[in-house]
Order: C-alpha cells, then sequence, then structure tokens
C-alpha cells in the first residue's frame, strides 16, 4: 500500500475515534474516490503516491469549485462546510508556490522556449510543457497558464 494513502486511512480512523465529523466525513470521500480509481480501467491496480496526490488535488479543486458555486448562490453554510473540507485536503498536498516562485518558474521557462526557437504567444504550448513538470502540483493549471500569458504578453 502507498504511504499516503496508508496515511490516509490512519487519519480516517483518528478522525472516527475523535468524532471529528468533518474531517472523517472528508477523508471517507478521498479515499473512495482514490479506491474508484483503483478500480477503473481493465484490471484493479494500485495507485503510486504521485497518483494518490493527483486524486486529492482534483477533490480539493471540486471542493473549491463547490465553495464558490455555493457562496454564488448564497448558501454561505454549505460554502464554509467546502472550504474546510478543502481545507483538510490542503494537509495532505504539497506546499502550494507563491506568485513569486511561480513567475521565476515560468521566466526560466519562457528564456528555454525561446532558446529552443518558440517566440511571441504561439510558445505557450511549448512554455507549458516545460514549466508543468517542474511546477507538478504545486499551482494550479489555470494560475501557471495564467503567469505565462503574462509573461509571454509582457
Amino acid at each position: 500500500m502507498t504511504t499516503l494513502k496508508s496515511r490516509l486511512q490512519d487519519d480516517l480512523t483518528a478522525a472516527i475515534k475523535e468524532r471529528d465529523e468533518l474531517r472523517s466525513a472528508t477523508l471517507r470521500m478521498t479515499l473512495a474516490a482514490i479506491t474508484k480509481e483503483e478500480v477503473a480501467g481493465t484490471s484493479a491496480r494500485e495507485l503510486s503516491d504521485d497518483e494518490v496526490q493527483k486524486v486529492i488535488t482534483r477533490e480539493a479543486k471540486k471542493r473549491r469549485e463547490a465553495a464558490e458555486a455555493f457562496a454564488d448562490g448564497g448558501r454561505t453554510e454549505q460554502a464554509e462546510r467546502e472550504r474546510a473540507e478543502g481545507e483538510v485536503l490542503a494537509d495532505y498536498l504539497p506546499q502550494q508556490l507563491t506568485d513569486e516562485e511561480l513567475d521565476v518558474l515560468v521566466a526560466e521557462a519562457v528564456e528555454e522556449a525561446r532558446a529552443g526557437g518558440a517566440e511571441g504567444p504561439r510558445a505557450m504550448g511549448a512554455v507549458m510543457k516545460i514549466v508543468n513538470p517542474k511546477v507538478a502540483g504545486r499551482a494550479e493549471g489555470g494560475r501557471v497558464a495564467g503567469a505565462v500569458k503574462k509573461r509571454l504578453a509582457g
């Protein structure tokens, strides 16, 4: 079993014993998503820590989007619940990059792409291919794309 998945299960057990409803419900949903991912496809398989982290990232993104939708709909109580669940999941994700750190990585990637002959706004794909592996789960894709567009335009 992967170490991240076993940590989630251990934390779930602890949350149940502490009667922490929010944490236990969030971890249950996350473990269910991991299990669903493991049995998807033609044969069941064990997920690696990186794959488990991608599932957790996807679940955290769902929580952010749901919180936004609830807030826009005037359902503040549900929005707060979704935000709290997102905070629980954030404990299992790597530290997010600051805007300055992201800008430095994007600047390096743009220079690397220019050295390879990519210029102007059409270089977006080339730059994204260079910067995405460096960012790897530490910044949301939309944030990265926005930083790349800004750097290419300016």
